[in-house]
């Protein structure tokens, strides 16, 4: 089993580097995004702070939409989907290989991007290391989620609208938490509840997702 999670996630990664076009343009979106709004209302640090939560995690959630839909498209559209389905290993192990690389190719440069988004909001090293916790915990939780979306919509063939309709409602208490997080760490006040409650949101899709990934795949795939 550990060598076919492993296979699948390295598969999935040079897959991935072949288009690059497709890692990067959900990265360039956050940052225009997170740059057009110091252009737009001005610099002034105090006003760029206050919404600065809601700006970092909206940019987030809809650059994590942009690379969600073609987590499972290519595969199902040659047949390496069904191949998947066939092989003597847990359905859902595999799917969490795949969304696992989804991830570091889509959540994790977020991470390293976060030093600019400080920068860019004028946020101070208290709120830059909510902003990074929230990021760390958070956008993991949007990958399986989204992945679940993904699953129920693949036998589509434009499917983006409803991809979006199916999973900004499971995002809502994802992006609650994580801005409340930065907002309490902006003013000085303890944000450890709201990152726990991330972190259990995470165990629960780490352990849930997969089952209902493998199930919605099954459904749309026969």
């Amino acid at each position: 089993m550990r060598s076919m999670f492993t296979g699948v996630l390295r598969r999935e990664l040079v897959s991935a580097l072949r288009r690059r076009a497709d890692i990067l343009n959900p990265l360039w979106f956050f940052v225009i995004v997170i740059t057009l709004f110091p252009l737009g209302i001005g610099p002034e640090p105090t006003l760029l702070a206050r919404i600065a939560p809601g700006i970092v995690w909206v940019a987030a959630l809809l650059s994590s939409l942009l690379a969600l839909e073609r987590l499972f498209k290519d595969d199902f559209i040659d047949g390496t989907l069904e191949q998947l389905m066939l092989m003597p290993c847990p359905l859902g192990v595999l799917m969490l290989a795949k969304v696992l690389a989804h991830w570091l190719l889509t959540g994790l440069p977020l991470l390293l991007l976060s030093p600019l988004v400080a920068v860019l909001l004028s946020l101070d090293m208290v709120a830059f290391q909510a902003v990074f916790w929230t990021l760390l915990l958070g956008t993991p939780i949007l990958s399986l989620l989204g992945a679940i979306g993904v699953a129920l919509t693949v036998g589509i063939g434009k499917g983006g609208v409803l991809l979006s309709l199916l999973t900004l409602p499971l995002y809502i208490p994802v992006l609650i938490f994580a801005t409340s997080a930065i907002e309490a760490a902006a003013f000085g006040a303890p944000y450890d509840g709201q990152l726990a409650i991330l972190a259990a949101m995470l165990v629960g899709s780490m352990t849930l997702a997969p089952f209902a990934i493998a199930s919605a795949l099954r459904v749309s795939v026969n």
